[in-house]
């Protein structure tokens, strides 16, 4: 069965493995490097037929070198994960609807708005690069809104604001899952292409990068898309471990709020330092099918897995070329 993951770290990996490779001489490879979760050959093995690379600056580094570290992680996208043969970049939503058997697609990301800054020149390039899902934040404050982790909970910039109108112009996802409750309410209001690229259920595990049922509902409404995490610490509460039984209460809980149609996955790999049990890299995805199948009907598994992210797909059937 395909699989399509809204988001790893790979991208982040591979470039400290880079910028210490001249030090430890040792390189990392995407092809089979033993230290990613979401290696070619794991990917292949697991059936993942779209991964998501998400491009992370952390908010910590100095202004003046986070545009340098967001160009090395792209680079790296299309110098690592591109050469090999069977990585097909999407460019455009429909692009997923040309990959041949066993070839995977890559989707590029971007895990908080640091890297721009208030530069929205920087921002257009980036989605001539091909970033089709954006985050505004990681879990702090930046200059587009407040993450989870600012004390301050405040919502959206009128910068946040217009990157959100742009994302909407460019057929872009706006991505929820570090958000402040606050400036998720005014995405809520504005994005036309909502989605929680890798967020769990705060009923069942009571951490704030998780969603509470009330904004669960409104994804719904808003026909945005939610893909549930990996990582033990937003599946059991103040915990490092969890089941794949544990994993699938949260897919369980979104389905009652309506969200059979509008859930999907999101692992968070080569991001988390604590994995479920039996999850532990892309390789393992045929487990969570197989675990899926004795609880829910085939059509709703393939859902979960892939289709219902097709389905929901940004600008479907327009003409996305604005670069």
């Amino acid at each position: 069965m395909h699989i399509i993951d809204t988001h790893c770290d790979a991208l982040l990996k591979l470039q400290i493995a880079k910028r210490n490779e001249l030090f430890s001489g040792k390189p990392l490879r995407f092809l089979d490097g033993a230290e990613l979760d979401t290696n070619f050959l794991r990917l292949q093995q697991g059936g993942v037929k779209v991964q998501f690379f998400a491009v992370f600056v952390h908010p910590e580094l100095p202004d003046n070198e986070k545009w340098q570290h967001c160009l090395e992680q792209v680079d790296l996208f299309y110098s690592e994960v591109l050469e090999q043969p069977r990585m097909k970049h999407i460019r455009t939503w429909q692009d997923i609807d040309t990959l041949e058997p066993g070839e995977i697609g890559a989707v590029l990301a971007l895990e908080g708005a640091d890297a721009f800054g208030n530069d929205l020149v920087k921002l257009r390039q980036l989605y001539r690069l091909g970033v089709l899902s954006l985050g505004l934040t990681w879990n702090f404050a930046n200059l587009c809104a407040d993450g989870v982790g600012e004390p301050r909970g405040g919502g959206l910039t009128m910068l946040g604001k217009r990157v959100v109108e742009l994302n909407n112009e460019y057929h872009v996802f706006t991505d929820v899952s570090h958000l402040s409750r606050a400036a998720f309410w005014e995405v809520m209001q504005l994005a036309d292409y909502p989605i929680a690229s890798h967020s769990n259920a705060r009923e069942l595990c009571d951490h704030p990068r998780n969603l509470e049922d009330e904004q669960i509902e409104a994804m719904f409404l808003r026909n945005g898309l939610i893909d549930v995490v990996f990582c033990p610490e937003f599946i059991n509460p103040a915990s490092q471990q969890a089941t794949i039984e544990d994993l699938l209460r949260h897919i369980d809980h979104l389905c009652t709020l309506g969200g059979e149609r509008h859930v999907g996955l999101g692992s968070d790999f080569d991001g988390i330092s604590a994995h479920v049990t039996g999850l532990e890299d892309a390789s393992a995805y045929p487990k969570l099918i197989e675990a899926l199948q004795k609880r829910y009907s085939e059509t709703q598994v393939e859902g979960f897995a892939f289709r219902n992210f097709l389905s929901h797909r940004p600008g479907m059937g327009t003409n996305q070329s604005k670069t």
